[in-house]
């Protein structure tokens, strides 16, 4: 039977990995609905693309065969814009990215899928325009994307683990209502949530500050894109590695703390027998005197009357009937 006391002693975990679940799967599902402001702002990155300043002579410029590389790139920029429909506004997610322009708020949200990174050169379309881009790209800017690149498939393993052994922990923590034995196990289930989230948050936070700042160090400047990190996911990451944290504490905690067995338990007739056990130190009389005649005491304890064990009293006539007190007193 459940212990109300054990109840009570896993409550906290429980409601903790309970938690962290919730925040994988708003995480998860970031970028999913269109127009979606409750999760769509869980990006982790935001490219702003409204103050694109573009080399007005860089096409002739191409044309004419004597372009820089910053004119080439900023003739694919603007041949991008003007005829393959690039976007003013794309947010990064897990699993996909959206796009719009304007006041149209996450717009435009791609179809979720594993193993998601988010390729600028694909997506704006530069190597659509026929120029090379992929020769006058900024170091920066391609070590960034290729640093971003591998990590991407890490990362979502990390995630999918994190989710995966929360849900677990939580089948498993159920069976810590019953016994410690049952904490124990959930123990190391809630461990490995707990190092996955922390290395799923680590990861994500790292891979994109990197790409930010390879970003911004490359097109900011010279063409006014500007990248930004997204503050509520990974106050989301964070504020779930916490939770996780918290859940693996109290979960060790259980195995020591609040046994699931009870005394009381009312279908344990053993422990509903009432027990009558002898004090071991009450008086039993014994044969007196001790060892003699145990014709049903025959020898009085004391003498009575006339008899006078004294030699130099007299004797004493009519006493009390005192067994255990010595006549010389």
């Amino acid at each position: 039977m459940v212990n109300a006391g054990r109840i009570c002693c896993i409550a906290a975990p429980f409601l903790l990995t309970l938690a962290v679940l919730i925040c994988m799967v708003l995480l998860f599902l970031a970028g999913t609905f269109n127009h979606n402001d409750t999760v769509d702002r869980l990006y982790f990155l935001k490219i702003d693309l409204t103050n694109l300043t573009l080399d007005p002579t860089s096409s002739s410029s191409i044309l004419a065969g004597s372009a820089s590389d910053s004119t080439l790139l900023s003739g694919a920029l603007n041949a991008a814009k003007q005829n393959l429909g690039m976007k003013d506004f794309y947010t990064i997610y897990l699993r996909s990215y959206c796009s719009w322009n304007g006041n149209d708020t996450y717009a435009n949200c791609t179809d979720p899928k594993a193993y998601f990174w988010f390729n600028p050169i694909k997506v704006w379309g530069l190597n659509s325009t026929g120029v090379p881009v992929d020769t006058f790209l900024p170091k920066t800017f391609r070590d960034g994307l290729d640093a971003y690149h591998s990590a991407s498939k890490a990362l979502f393993y990390l995630y999918v683990g994190s989710l995966t052994a929360s849900v677990v922990t939580l089948l498993v923590g159920i069976s810590a209502a019953f016994s410690r034995w049952g904490s124990f196990v959930t123990t190391f289930c809630a461990s490995a949530m707990t190092v996955l989230i922390i290395a799923a948050s680590s990861l994500a936070s790292a891979i994109y500050i990197i790409l930010k700042a390879a970003l911004n160090e490359s097109l900011k400047k010279d063409y006014g894109i500007k990248s930004t990190i997204g503050s509520h996911v990974f106050a989301l990451t964070w504020i779930g590695t916490a939770f996780a944290v918290g859940a693996g504490f109290f979960w060790t905690l259980s195995v020591c703390c609040c046994s699931g067995r009870s005394p009381y338990n009312p279908g344990n007739r053993e422990a509903r027998r009432t027990r009558a056990e002898k004090t071991p130190y009450t008086y039993e009389r014994v044969g007196s005197p001790y060892m003699g005649p145990s014709d049903h005491q025959s020898v009085p304890l004391n003498t009575m009357g006339g008899h006078n064990y004294a030699p130099n009293r007299p004797a004493q006539m009519g006493s009390a009937y005192e067994p255990f007190r010595p006549q010389g007193v």
